[in-house]
């Protein structure tokens, strides 16, 4: 077995006179060492052959095989045996060859246990330290032996990545991309990291968002916002980054996620060229029916049945819920496929609050509710959009809290500013929405449904398009609500690009 550092040292004391081989191991046992004793050259090296001996005590005349021959062989089987010379005054000459040639120490002839005991308690300090750099030496070949398995491991691991993998440095330099990255870029397999970014990919909002996040802009891992690009016609795709952060905190570069979306965007393309296609064919023979339906009814009063307008009204009514259906699914397809529906110019937004409460404030009145506005004292900034969009958010939200509030109920519009952002709160005191639908109200087609609701027409696309809207400047809805009680809709509308 190998020592270790807390090993006590093995002893073995060569000499062929009796008195020295018995009167140093009574010695060296009394302070604990294990000893053992051979009086020949040739008996202790098979001894050495089959123990593990620490400190070998040599004498150097010997009958036979003499010490300095033992000396040699002993080098040849185990080196790291700490060998002490025993010499008389006639070896001493042979002594100092024998520190030349690598033994450890000499005793002389005769000793004292005195001198005995520090001889030998040098040599173990000497094999202690010898040992603990071992010891030491071991962890730091294990440790850069794991350190160089677990790089080769993650760089495997890497590699084999479905996904679009690049790594940077705080430069923008790529220090590391793996396959799936260099074919969805169009690289060439056998290209080589080490130059900018720019160099590897052609998209400049990419680059730009790499160099962002290399430099340390998103260091405490603040919302990245994902990166969707085109390099060829047929060809979409998204990126993630996230900063590498070192033992401080400090950023050491970027890595980026690339994932080809072009499926999806197909499939989106596809979706909604036919809800466009199907829409339009749709909407031009309903909105014949609806006023052949409308003129029906108008001329047969007093020559209809009860039963049978009833019938007719439900039947426009329908007609009516499809066209605002119809409308409502046109309107989602543009606001997905990026498309306005007027130019952007510059909307004072408290002047448009303004008119669509007093627009909606003759339907407040048929339930006797009550609907408010609050404007601060100093204007808001004007906001550049699509008039028709913002009209279609707003109108959409104060709607919905007219639609959702009991007679007798209110509800009110409050407008001001939050940071940079234009800040506008509706809210009402109505039949309020249970906790478990809250996540899915800006689904398409989605609509909460309980005893209260359950007669309330609607397609269920009214708060998609405002979220969808929303999106498309750059801003942020949220909702809360208590059921039973009410709920409050609150949209920023950032004004730092004006």
């Amino acid at each position: 077995m190998e020592n270790r550092l807390d090993d006590t040292p093995t002893i073995l004391v060569v000499d062929d006179e009796q008195d020295i081989r018995e009167g140093s191991a009574r010695i060296l046992k009394k302070i604990g060492l294990p000893v053992l004793t051979a009086s020949r050259g040739e008996d202790a090296l098979e001894i050495i052959k089959k123990e593990k001996i620490s400190i070998l005590f040599l004498d150097l005349k010997m009958p036979g095989m003499d010490g300095m021959e033992v000396f040699g062989h002993v080098r040849e089987i185990d080196p790291s045996i700490l060998v002490i010379i025993i010499t008389g005054f006639a070896t001493v000459e042979t002594a100092i060859k024998a520190m030349k040639d690598g033994a450890y120490d000499f005793i002389p002839k005769p000793f004292e246990p005195d001198q005995l005991r520090i001889v030998v308690n040098r040599a173990w300090e000497k094999l202690r330290l010898t040992w603990e750099t071992e010891r030491l030496q071991e962890e730091k070949r294990r440790t850069l032996n794991d350190l160089d398995t677990e790089k080769n491991r993650t760089y495997t691991i890497i590699k084999s990545l479905p996904i679009g993998v690049v790594v940077t440095n705080t430069r923008g330099q790529v220090v590391l991309m793996n396959p799936s990255f260099m074919r969805l870029i169009g690289l060439s397999l056998d290209q080589k990291p080490g130059n900018r970014i720019e160099d590897y990919v052609s998209d400049t909002g990419f680059c730009d968002l790499v160099r962002e996040i290399s430099s340390g802009r998103h260091v405490d891992f603040e919302d990245i916002s994902d990166y969707e690009f085109s390099l060829t016609q047929d060809k979409y795709l998204l990126a993630k980054g996230q900063p590498v952060l070192g033992e401080r905190n400090e950023c050491l570069g970027a890595v980026m996620n690339i994932t080809d979306i072009s499926p999806m965007k197909i499939m989106d393309q596809m979706k909604s060229e036919f809800v466009a296609k199907v829409s339009h064919e749709l909407r031009s023979p309903l909105s014949t029916i609806h006023e052949q339906l409308a003129l029906v009814i108008r001329e047969m009063v007093g020559e209809m049945s009860d039963q049978d307008q009833h019938i007719l009204s439900r039947a426009k009514e329908k007609t009516k819920g499809l066209i605002s259906l119809i409308g409502d699914l046109l309107d989602l397809s543009r606001i997905e496929e990026g498309l306005e529906f007027h130019e952007p110019e510059p909307i004072k937004v408290d002047e448009l609050l303004q008119n669509i409460v007093d627009f909606l404030g003759t339907r407040a009145k048929e339930k006797d509710q009550s609907l408010t506005l609050e404007l601060p004292e100093n204007p808001l900034p004007p906001f550049t959009a699509d008039p028709m969009a913002l009209e279609s958010i707003f109108g959409n939200l104060v709607t919905n809290a007219l639609i959702y509030t009991p007679e007798g109920g209110e509800i009110s519009v409050k407008a001001d500013m939050a940071g940079i952002n234009i800040r506008v709160v509706v809210a009402d005191n109505g039949f309020g929405i249970e906790a478990k639908h809250l996540d899915n109200i800006f689904e398409r087609f989605y609509r909460v449904k309980d005893d209260k609701t359950r007669f309330i027409t609607g397609t269920g696309l009214g708060l998609p398009i405002v979220k969808g809207l929303v999106d498309s400047f750059d801003g942020f809805i949220d909702v809360s609500s208590e059921y039973g009680k009410g709920t409050a809709f609150t949209v920023l509308l950032p004004t730092k690009s004006l």
